[in-house]
């Protein structure tokens, strides 16, 4: 195990790749961690509203090459701000990909001045733009492979529950 801890930032954007992994949209799995003063406030990735089903059990609901059924992760990470009454005011999101640009319009109307990325994805020009006329900032993060190489799963100490052997008791 590495004693030097691991930067924030990838820090944050390791957990959007987490949440990423509970996506249900089956065109992009995307997740979103919202922060303000070094503590996340929320996350989310991309799915369907409460109660509606998903991409994954019925087929993307497409509609002029977009998928409607889904909610993108960051719009869900602010929406969970919102049902919660956590303010998002100067705060900084972590996505795993470029948000499109009614995400980014959200996001910045929402206060967050500083948006944090993994991936390019269809960046749009506009956004950019937006992002630059009100101040806010967008930066690239890459993770490091050295914190995540020795990451303990738990598959050395104990067997899965798929593995465990089956008793009649």
């Amino acid at each position: 195990m590495t004693l030097e801890r691991i930067p924030w930032d990838q820090y944050f954007m390791a957990q959007s790749v987490l949440l990423s992994l509970r996506s249900t949209c089956t065109r992009l799995e995307v997740g979103a961690t919202v922060v303000r003063d070094k503590r996340i406030i929320a996350g989310g990735y991309n799915g369907s509203v409460s109660g509606d089903v998903h991409c994954i059990d019925d087929g993307c609901y497409m509609v002029d090459g977009h998928c409607v059924r889904t909610i993108h992760a960051e719009m869900n990470a602010i929406l969970q701000c919102a049902k919660f009454g956590i303010p998002t005011e100067g705060a900084e999101i972590y996505v795993t990909h470029f948000p499109c640009l009614q995400c980014t319009k959200m996001i910045l109307q929402a206060g967050i001045k500083k948006i944090h990325y993994l991936k390019d994805y269809r960046n749009n020009e506009y956004a950019m733009a937006l992002i630059k006329q009100v101040g806010a900032t967008v930066d690239q993060v890459t993770l490091s492979k050295k914190y995540f190489a020795e990451l303990q799963l738990g598959e050395e100490e104990t067997a899965s529950v798929e593995e465990a052997p089956q008793t009649d008791q």
